[in-house]
């Protein structure tokens, strides 16, 4: 079995430039007006799991919520910095008190949280 979470947005290009160039995640693969839609995926290292970023259709994109996250985990304290550094300005206050207190949080271009938590 493998995962692959799926997000709508009308700012494909700005995600695709922060989750690859500023999160790190790679680009696995694109496509273009596949029914009235384009996306790209990426991997998420470490796992069998990938994010897909879609935008088209006929419908808009989902508004943010507080407790819509993405989670990253980080063995390597020295990788999560690196990659807190390349998002930098960006960081936000998690609604959640255990988030708050276990990870680093970021908004990406559209406002939904992403956690950067260091070990598992």
């Amino acid at each position: 079995m493998r995962l692959r979470i799926a997000r709508h947005t009308a700012r494909l290009e700005e995600l695709v430039a922060f989750y690859r160039d500023r999160v790190g995640l790679p680009e696995t693969g694109r496509f273009v007006d596949h029914d009235g839609y384009d996306g790209v995926f990426f991997e998420i290292p470490g796992s069998r799991a990938e994010l897909e970023l879609t935008t088209g259709g006929g419908h808009a994109a989902p508004a943010p919520h507080p407790e819509s996250l993405l989670v990253l985990f980080f063995d390597d304290p020295a990788e999560l910095e690196a990659v807190a550094n390349r998002i930098a300005g960006s960081e936000v206050v998690p609604a959640n008190p255990y988030w708050r207190a276990r990870a680093r949080a970021f908004a990406d271009p559209d406002g939904f949280q992403l956690l950067l938590v260091p070990g598992r």
